[in-house]
């Protein structure tokens, strides 16, 4: 049975909208615009990297990745509507609940902040390894200490997050909000799959 339920960070707790409205502004483009290039570049494997080169192919991505980090950390008023409510009902059924995603710095310091009541938060920055690799997901099992069959991982990206998690052996469960999760929805197939957080509460029996 399940015991701890993990989660990715962007898209799943944490709106990017400010991120994306950034690299629109950078790049020239309104919102929309830039919105529906990512949703195709994402489409196409190429995610925000390759849609932003495919856009302006002699932009300096990485000096304005730098210039434009504040917008990944993240506030109250970024976080998903239901993550509060999501983490007090899981709480309150029994789970022990962990926060880890592909971020950068200062993100897992800007949530614990936030005091969101998990038991840990960690991001790929601080584990020197990000998902997809097999050694983010041995990370995730250090840090709760239980058999993968006892962790649900839930994420809004098939490639990154319901596909290795469930390759480590744990549980994934996918959220179709965010873009990558919207585009992927369709990829989304023999897994749970919740509209909510405040979903999860039910979808397991716990300890």
């Amino acid at each position: 049975m399940i015991h701890w339920v993990v989660f990715d960070v962007g898209g799943v707790l944490v709106d990017e909208a400010r991120l994306i409205r950034g690299w629109a502004e950078v790049l020239g483009l309104e919102e929309a615009a830039f919105t529906l290039a990512l949703r195709r570049g994402i489409a196409a494997g190429k995610g925000i990297g390759g849609t932003i080169r495919d856009i302006a192919p002699g932009l300096d991505i990485k000096a304005h990745r730098a210039r434009l980090a504040g917008l990944e950390i993240p506030g109250e008023g970024d976080l998903y509507p239901d993550v509060r409510a999501g983490f007090a009902a899981l709480r309150q059924a029994g789970y022990r609940i962990g926060v880890a995603g592909n971020q950068p710095d200062g993100v897992a310091e800007a949530l614990g902040a936030l005091e969101l009541g998990a038991d840990f938060i960690a991001t790929s920055h601080q584990w020197g390894v990000s998902k997809p690799d097999p050694g983010f997901f041995a990370r995730v099992l250090h840090a709760t200490g239980a058999e993968p069959a006892r962790i649900a991982y839930v994420g809004d990206r098939v490639d990154n997050d319901v596909e290795p998690a469930r390759a480590a052996g744990l549980h994934p469960v996918f959220i179709p909000r965010g873009i990558w999760g919207e585009v992927q929805a369709a990829e989304a197939r023999d897994v749970r799959r919740i509209e909510t957080l405040l979903e999860l509460s039910r979808c397991f029996s716990p300890t």
